[in-house]
């Protein structure tokens, strides 16, 4: 299906994000489209591989918005605590619970003991600054560096977290690539 504009030829995407991409844009996967394109998938895989690393050795808890947000980082590999924030709790008794569970910061490496990941759309944005500041007010050690990285690589193809199943198939090997099992430093 084509749709005309001013700027060019739209065609439906066939991908799963089921946009509208460019006619003549042979972007929609790694190494192809923008000049800067793999340059941005490789600084994605890398620090999704991080937070992986981190999730699973020291037990560092990424906190998502929602089930499908959890399901999605379960099919990049992560395996351990995901937490979600949308369970029926207010915000402050999520956060509460995370402290009390995951402490101010990890035992296992001394870094943070939560990653936070929220969706980079509007409302996403709004929340991560809610967390951010209750979580400062309380001490405890985040990070956030992992949805800064995904924000700025990913953001043409998707702008939420559950949006990361769709592009398993492109993104899962460059994971493993960069998470080579071991301890991390």
């Amino acid at each position: 299906m084509m749709f005309g504009n001013k700027k060019g030829v739209w065609a439906k995407c066939t991908c799963t994000c089921g946009g509208l991409v460019a006619a003549n844009d042979t972007f929609h996967g790694i190494g192809r489209g923008s000049s800067n394109a793999e340059e941005r998938w490789h600084k994605a895989a890398q620090a999704l591989a991080h937070g992986r690393q981190r999730n699973r050795e020291a037990r560092a808890a990424v906190l998502v918005e929602g089930r499908r947000d959890r399901i999605a980082l379960e099919r990049l590999g992560f395996t351990g605590p995901i937490e979600v924030l949308n369970r029926g709790w207010s915000v402050d008794d999520v956060l509460v619970y995370l402290l009390e569970t995951y402490g101010r910061q990890s035992t296992m490496d001394g870094g943070p003991s939560i990653i936070v990941l929220m969706d980079w759309d509007r409302t996403g944005g709004r929340l991560q600054t809610t967390i951010r500041r209750n979580l400062e007010s309380l001490d405890v050690r985040f990070e956030e560096q992992l949805r800064s990285t995904l924000m700025r690589c990913l953001k043409p193809e998707t702008r939420v977290v559950e949006g990361l199943s769709g592009l398993i198939d492109a993104l899962e090997p460059l994971v493993d690539m960069y998470d080579d099992g071991s301890i991390l430093p």
